[in-house]
């Protein structure tokens, strides 16, 4: 221990919890055992014993608290009843002028910004508590990657964590075995840092082996004007439209086929969200290698969307999820991954694109379609309770993880981007994420709730969990050019990727040319922009971007 010290730093009351590490790179910190540790179980929660706060007992569950460096791996043992979830409590003096930012499930929903510490609140994944002083900010969090979904909760005199260890809507099944549940770490500001720059170290090491393009990305989607009335010829029209705006060198832009591509369902013709056959192209799209190979002949480089866990019409019920609210539409059956035979088919989905040649692959909806629910949904409890996957003995988020590995695995080469995608869990593995709900080719009011918040309060994972996607510039006539023109501005200076939907009769002299600026910028390498201003506002109006601040107005 004469390497660490406690970290007291005035004003900062969390910090009361770490250990700062002298010989840790990074300013890491471990934190100190928790107080208090329960079990959920199906009888209600139990509270258990520990003679050295580090080894905890009831009945034959079993807590085991493991410094790693400056980490804490939490390892549970419950051989003999369904584990529902592990709550760890730490006892602070709360700070009542602190201001606090957690995560999303999956993606933000216009919703997410600093606010007062509130026990009830509950503050996915992470948390940062901002400071007076630089120093001040304190960062608790979960490595990428575990096998349980987290959350925090601060306030009342107590910080929690609880590990949510539910195999769909009932208790994991553990048997002999021990769940890695979760890695627990943290830091707290350093001197040099105001609170988005420790945010984002932090990130850093929630995720220390993040999977990254090779080079930006940026390009086009067809989504924010056909909206899935698309075909070959469109998608052809689309790339050709924008191919002279795209800056010269060996960074090549993308075009992305969104939904609308594949089979239909036979008792959903012309449902271009929910298709029946994800190997197999509908009459509008002929040949989707040849497709791939005229897009490429255009100078970009050709991507596609698709919908993983659609089950095919006649799948056998024996391998489908149980209907569910949210998830009841006979029309609509989803594919149960926890069987093998369903892994196997959507591999070999994502094998079939990488034979097409597509360089880039959207995955859509797989964490609605599996739990029946949007991450604005979650607050109490992840799906509808009593249901089972096929395979009980693991948790929610180890099934997520194995079909997020499988697709890895399948896609090759090729980039993936998730999208309704749970971020704490994609990170390491695929190469962008979308961070937020749609925003709109329609309506100026959706793209600034959504767009403008996730990237001003998520653009701290940038880089750091993988490339953070904030969604596209929907440029259509039914939105402003002047609004359209400043959240183009943004993406292109945010060092993040730029993806535009640009419908033929939007597309006039001022925006070609501001399409050419952004496009050029945003094919290279920049600083992350930062949000100046994001501390007392939530959809942030000053940034700095590459070394300069810009003022937005997002009336």
């Amino acid at each position: 221990m004469q390497r660490r010290r406690f970290l007291t730093l005035s004003g900062a009351s969390l910090a009361s919890l770490l250990v700062l590490d002298a010989a840790a790179a990074g300013g890491r910190a471990l934190v100190r055992p928790p107080a208090k540790v329960r079990v959920r179980l199906a009888d209600g929660t139990h509270e258990l014993t520990s003679a050295d706060k580090l080894t905890w007992h009831y009945r034959d569950c079993t807590v085991r608290l493991l410094p790693q460096g400056t980490a804490l791996a939490v390892r549970v043992q419950c051989p003999s009843a369904p584990l529902r979830a592990v709550e760890l409590e730490w006892k602070y003096d709360t700070q009542p002028t602190a201001l606090v930012l957690g995560d999303a499930w999956e993606r933000t929903y216009g919703d997410v910004q600093f606010e007062p510490a509130r026990f009830g609140r509950q503050l996915p994944w992470y948390f940062v508590q901002h400071g007076a002083r630089p120093a001040d900010t304190v960062c608790f969090g979960v490595q990428t990657g575990g096998s349980t979904f987290c959350y925090w909760q601060v306030g009342e005199g107590r910080m929690q964590l609880t590990l949510d260890a539910s195999s769909a809507g009932v208790g994991v099944e553990l048997g002999p075995r021990e769940l890695a549940a979760a890695t627990i770490v943290a830091t707290a500001g350093q001197k040099s840092e105001d609170t988005f720059a420790t945010a984002r170290r932090f990130c850093g090491i929630m995720c220390p082996t993040p999977r990254l393009p090779r080079q930006p990305v940026y390009g086009i989607n067809d989504w924010y004007f056909a909206y899935g009335n698309n075909s070959a010829d469109l998608i052809l029209q689309h790339t050709r439209l924008l191919a002279d705006l795209m800056p010269a060198g060996d960074n090549r832009p993308f075009s992305v086929i969104d939904a609308g591509w594949a089979a239909y369902a036979p008792a959903l013709p012309g449902d271009c969200c929910w298709q029946d056959d994800f190997s197999r192209p509908n009459a509008k799209f002929p040949d989707m290698a040849r497709l791939g190979g005229e897009i490429r002949q255009l100078g970009m480089r050709p991507g596609l969307w698709t919908r993983p866990l659609c089950a095919p019409h006649d799948t056998s019920a024996s391998r489908l999820l149980p209907p569910i609210a949210g998830r009841n539409d006979p029309k609509k059956p989803v594919l149960d991954p926890t069987i093998a035979e369903n892994i196997a088919l959507i591999q070999r989905n994502f094998a079939t694109y990488q034979s097409w040649g597509y360089e880039l692959v959207k995955h859509d909806f797989s964490t609605y379609d599996l739990l029946g629910r949007w991450g604005f949904e979650m607050g109490d409890g992840f799906t509808a309770p009593g249901w089972r996957f096929h395979d009980n003995t693991r948790t929610t988020a180890e099934v997520i993880l194995d079909l997020y590995r499988a697709i890895r695995q399948a896609a090759g080469p090729a980039y993936l981007i998730g999208c309704d995608t749970v971020g704490h869990l994609a990170a390491g593995l695929f190469e962008l994420n979308r961070i937020g709900d749609d925003t709109s080719g329609l309506e100026w009011d959706r793209t600034r709730k959504m767009g403008v918040n996730t990237l001003g309060f998520r653009l701290v994972q940038h880089n750091k969990f993988f490339a953070a996607d904030g969604d596209c510039v929907g440029l259509t006539p039914k939105v402003p050019w002047a609004q359209n023109e400043q959240w183009l501005r943004l993406l292109a200076g945010s060092g993040a990727p730029l993806l535009v939907s640009a419908q033929p009769e939007a597309v006039g002299t001022a925006q070609k040319a501001a399409l050419k600026t952004a496009f050029a910028q945003a094919a290279k390498v920049q600083p992350v922009g930062e949000p100046l201003d994001w501390l007392t506002t939530l959809r942030p109006t000053k940034w700095r971007l590459d070394g300069q601040a810009v003022n937005f107005d997002w009336s």
